[in-house]
């Protein structure tokens, strides 16, 4: 048998496993990463959005269908709630720092969400865009679980938003740290607070980069972020509806 044949053969075999699947997204990221530390974790060479193009090329040309991926992928899928739940680590060693900014906190929350949810459901009622799209956009800036359970609920389109979640996650972590030193910017609790609101936890990522104060403040603002845009999404909705 010549090689082309024993490498189907093989392909064929590893195929069946589920840990295919996990080994090639860990794969997809690790090869990600590496990249963007060769480049000096340059804004525009982002980890995920490698790692995502990585994978979804390596679907595509084997053929392989979403749920077969997902039932390997589904640990890395698992492992997003302890992760999340690690970002109390770091808030509770800047406790004191959060509470002496607590005002400016709740402020620029209420006006960032707010701003997230108009903004993106003006655009597509401008536009003349069904109400399904509007509805799919509205939580685009919470993190993807919360942001899908809402679109699902409001009756938006569970799939694009999940995919709206990550294109506005992408780009704000490739935009964040460009656009904070072109406004002069240099708080990093502040410049953090306005990555994980934005962007929720691709930004975050991004932010714990530069520096743990901004990391630390982007997760706080992911955190709230998603509970206040669960609890205001269908009023604000209902009134540009």
């Amino acid at each position: 048998m010549d090689t082309s044949g024993r490498v189907f053969e093989l392909w064929v075999y590893l195929s069946t496993s589920p840990l295919l699947w996990l080994t090639v997204t860990i794969g997809a990221y690790i090869a990600a990463q590496r990249l963007a530390a060769w480049s000096g974790f340059n804004p525009i060479v982002n980890p995920v959005l490698i790692a995502v193009g990585l994978v979804v090329a390596i679907l595509a040309a084997t053929g392989t269908s979403y749920s077969t991926y997902f039932d390997g992928a589904q640990f890395v899928h698992f492992a997003l709630g302890p992760a999340t739940v690690a970002l109390a680590v770091p808030l509770y060693r800047n406790r004191t720092l959060i509470r002496q900014n607590f005002v400016p906190v709740i402020v620029a929350l209420f006006a960032g969400s707010l701003t997230a949810i108009v903004c993106a459901t003006g655009v597509a009622i401008l536009l003349g865009a069904p109400d399904s799209v509007a509805v799919s956009l509205a939580p685009k800036s919470a993190t993807a679980g919360i942001a899908v359970g809402i679109s699902q609920q409001l009756g938006g389109d569970p799939a694009l938003t999940a995919l709206l979640v990550i294109f506005t996650g992408v780009l704000g972590a490739i935009i964040v740290t460009p656009l904070m030193n072109l406004l002069r910017i240099k708080n990093y609790a502040a410049r953090g607070f306005a990555a994980g609101l934005t962007s929720h936890g691709i930004g975050t990522a991004r932010a714990f980069q530069v520096n743990e104060i901004a990391g630390t403040f982007s997760g706080l603002a992911m955190a709230l972020n998603g509970i206040l845009t669960s609890a205001i999404a269908a009023i604000v909705l209902g009134l540009l509806l």
